[in-house]
């Protein structure tokens, strides 16, 4: 069948790739002029399959309260004005709220670990068949602490993962500097930390990019510099797409905008894959799914001093952001912003943001890459993207209430983590298969 899928982020298009992979006609519909350019640009670059814990969990509620009132918290609520304008994001609120109980702490847990694991399968299999260089580093992914509290709390957290089949092991910082030297000048201020030897890093963008473009070798066409006008529905039937094509200065929403003349594209079935715009989009023809976009940071910075620069990607608690080398670059990334759908870094909160990261990795290793502004003569690169949330963190994968359209979004922070086994999970439902066992595939 003829399949247009919305979206060429990470998971739109390992989605286009495993549904090529099956024998479909695949057509792939992006706004910007190429794959991956905005929540799959710049994101922390690790492969996280064994640090998935949900937002939502029974301290979050206070945590949150409190953070409120930093400009660098972790997870920071801003809450829209008027009630109008913000009423998605109330919802959205209320039902995150609902989820921060033990309960369904551990049930998410369970969820997100079985779609990480079916993932990393289905990655590693699929950088084998193509042989994709995307700067990976298989050497796991460290968390190190610096108050003796939150490492009891790191503690507890490993065994309960333990009980998942996830292998993340308790480390003191002696075996941590083993694992990670580099951070030896900085060790007198961690407390331990834990470790995951089969997690790893890479580019993600870069990743993208490049699986886009084996998907046009076999077959798959893209239609870059296209804004998708209107979903066609029939009664409660899709029967394809409205685009039109665009020109690129600095990107029109889903809405369209100004450009050329409109199109009808059929297709026996549509796959919205655009992150946080998905929502939005879906509602125009009556399907309300709650996906309410977290604003992420990250700066890129370039390698001064590469004997200095970590090879095993690290997760520094106290500012809840990783770090993770990219070949001759630092990505530093981290906090969650809940708002609204600006990506913009000139606000006082967006500065505060950005210039903790570059603070925070002078701190860990002074002088390893250069922070400085661009006024100063260096060339750091600040970015922010939307992280397209549900209350539990558990993606909606699957068909929705109109025959013929389906979804795969709400990914959060594992997008890269879990974008290759949602596209080939999603190929496989639309085929009448089942591949993971107790998932709570949307429509099942």
């Amino acid at each position: 069948m003829h399949v247009v899928v919305v979206g060429a982020g990470i998971i739109g298009t390992c989605t286009a790739w495993y549904l090529a992979e099956r024998g479909h006609q695949v057509t792939v519909v992006e706004r910007q002029t190429d794959a991956a350019l905005e929540t799959s640009f710049a994101n922390a670059g690790q492969i996280s399959v064994s640090h998935c814990e949900p937002w939502a969990n029974r301290e979050a509620p206070l945590k949150a309260l409190k953070w409120m009132f930093s400009k660098e918290a972790p997870l920071l609520f801003r809450p829209q004005w008027p009630v109008g304008e913000g009423w998605q994001q109330y919802r959205w609120s209320l039902r995150f709220l609902a989820e921060c109980n033990d309960v369904a702490f551990h049930r998410n847990v369970g969820h997100i670990v079985a779609l990480g694991a079916y993932s990393h399968v289905a990655l590693k299999d699929l950088v084998a068949q193509t042989g994709i260089d995307y700067h990976r580093l298989e050497r796991g992914i460290a968390h190190f602490f610096a108050t003796q509290a939150a490492f009891d709390s790191a503690c507890e957290l490993a065994a309960l993962m333990q009980q998942f089949g996830v292998q993340r092991h308790v480390t003191s910082t002696a075996e941590l500097l083993r694992l990670e030297p580099t951070l030896a000048p900085f060790g007198q201020r961690i407390v331990g930390a834990t470790f995951t030897a089969s997690d790893e890093s890479g580019d993600a963008c870069v990743f993208t990019q490049a699986l886009a473009r084996h998907c046009a070798a076999r077959g798959v066409e893209f239609l870059f510099s296209h804004s998708l006008e209107q979903l066609e529905v029939i009664g409660a039937t899709i029967r394809g797409v409205r685009v039109r094509p665009v020109a690129m200065d600095g990107g029109p929403d889903l809405a369209g905008g100004a450009g050329g003349r409109v199109r009808a594209l059929p297709a026996d079935a549509v796959v919205v894959a655009c992150g946080s715009y998905s929502a939005p989009l879906l509602r125009r023809v009556g399907v309300d799914l709650p996906i309410y976009p977290g604003k992420g940071y990250s700066a890129t910075f370039p390698i001064l001093r590469p004997q200095q620069a970590p090879s095993v990607s690290v997760i520094d608690d106290s500012r809840k952001i990783a770090i993770t080398r990219l070949g001759d670059q630092i990505r530093v990334a981290g906090t969650i912003e809940v708002g609204s759908y600006d990506r913009g870094l000139s606000s006082p909160v967006s500065q505060a943001r950005c210039q903790m990261l570059a603070r925070r990795v002078e701190e860990i290793w002074p002088g390893m890459c250069d922070t400085r502004l661009p006024h100063e003569g260096g060339n750091p690169r600040f970015w922010a993207g939307l992280r397209p949330a549900t209350p539990s963190n558990i993606p909606y994968i699957g068909q929705t209430a109109v025959q013929g359209l389906w979804v795969n979004a709400g990914h959060g922070t594992l997008g890269w983590t879990h974008g290759a086994g949602s596209g080939k999970a999603l190929a496989a439902r639309m085929d009448g298969e089942t591949p993971i066992a107790g998932f709570p595939f949307c429509g099942a």
